[in-house]
């Protein structure tokens, strides 16, 4: 199956034709590419803040002006046609559209300087029934593609592989083959049929498997119909349906809280009440966090306040501690002196107070002695 069909595209992007309605396609030149956007960070596309890993699925795509091939692949591709429109066919499911898609269908837009595309898109019945549920209805994915640029035709109910029979049998609207040929009435039949039949079908070139085939593109290889695309990488249908289910039930509370009843959710009672709780315990959270950080800046001001404070008293009792010294010296010293200085004289004499307190205590334990050795 097509990666495209998997929503798994190829890519690359940047200008070239309006789309066309299904039923009254119209063929157009390409149009130059448009000026690349900006890489620099605060682009209005917002791009420059990307990987610079992933910047590189945004590279503007130049459209080829000339009709070279690829020549280094294992299958010979054919030289195009250079006097009417290349047809180019891509075909898959394209649900939930998304850049992958469009720089794919750029990718074969810009392939040569004078394209046809033509995209082919399965219904409903085949996708549900060989892949499974798709998101988008057939009739909004027809209308969804319909509002690309690259687009010249779509083709509804495409088959899921595409086959000789598809090739052969499916040519251009008499309106779309008016408009873009000089028809005569002198052109042959079989001239005819060659300005509408599908001179290349355009995918990555990766064998794809089916039921019936090893690689369903094979029998396009082997006549040289095939024109090789380049994936893009980091996005796909099912990624984007793998986020979703994913976030769960934050996007169920997003959307009761946008006003969606639980029976439009398909949800119980049970159900709207958890989410309602993880909501509350969500609020807490935050509430929390909020107030803890609000309270740690409070305390953090605090201390370095403190801080200063301490710093100011203790230069202020620094300033003031010689003042203090010679005003206690001033009012204090003389007395101080004389009591410091009877004290040292009394010790170094042996008299005084010190010096005879010191004498009886000797003469106690000399007393003592002598009646103990009686």
């Amino acid at each position: 199956m097509s990666a495209q069909r998997d929503g798994d595209s190829s890519c690359k992007g940047s200008s070239a034709q309006a789309a066309s309605m299904p039923n009254s396609p119209k063929l157009t030149v390409s149009r130059p590419p448009s000026p690349g956007f900006s890489m620099d960070p605060g682009s209005p596309m917002g791009l420059g803040d990307c990987d610079p890993n992933i910047m590189d699925s945004f590279k503007p795509i130049e459209t080829n002006m000339s009709y070279d091939v690829p020549m280094d692949k294992p299958y010979i591709v054919n030289p195009p046609p250079q006097d009417r429109p290349v047809r180019l066919y891509c075909d898959g499911i394209y649900d939930l559209v998304h850049y992958g898609h469009m720089r794919a269908l750029e990718q074969a837009k810009k392939s040569f300087p004078n394209v046809y595309l033509l995209v082919g898109m399965c219904n409903d019945e085949d996708t549900h029934t060989r892949k499974g549920k798709t998101v988008l209805t057939e009739n909004e994915r027809y209308e969804s593609m319909r509002h690309c640029r690259w687009v010249d035709e779509i083709i509804t109910d495409a088959p899921w592989i595409v086959t000789q029979e598809f090739m052969d049998e499916h040519e251009a609207s008499s309106d779309a083959f008016a408009a873009c040929t000089c028809r005569q009435s002198h052109i042959a039949d079989h001239t005819t049929k060659m300005l509408r039949r599908i001179d290349y079908v355009c995918h990555d070139d990766l064998p794809y498997a089916s039921a019936e085939s090893d690689d369903v593109y094979a029998f396009v290889k082997a006549q040289g119909r095939f024109l090789p695309t380049q994936r893009t990488d980091g996005v796909s249908t099912s990624d984007l349906i793998t986020r979703i289910v994913r976030d769960y039930d934050k996007y169920l509370r997003r959307n009761l809280e946008r006003g969606m009843s639980p029976k439009e959710l398909n949800i119980s009672f049970l159900k709207e009440q958890e989410l309602n709780l993880q909501k509350h315990v969500s609020g807490i959270r935050e509430q929390i966090k909020k107030n803890f950080q609000g309270t740690r800046e409070d305390l953090v001001g605090e201390l370095e306040d403190l801080k200063a404070e301490l710093r100011h008293t203790k230069l202020f009792w620094e300033d003031r501690r010689q003042d203090f010294v010679r005003g206690f010296s001033s009012m204090f010293g003389s007395q101080v002196g004389k009591i410091f200085g009877r004290k040292r004289r009394e010790i170094a004499n042996g008299s005084g107070d010190y010096g005879s307190s010191k004498r009886v205590r000797q003469a106690e334990s000399s007393g003592s002695l002598n009646s103990g050795s009686e």
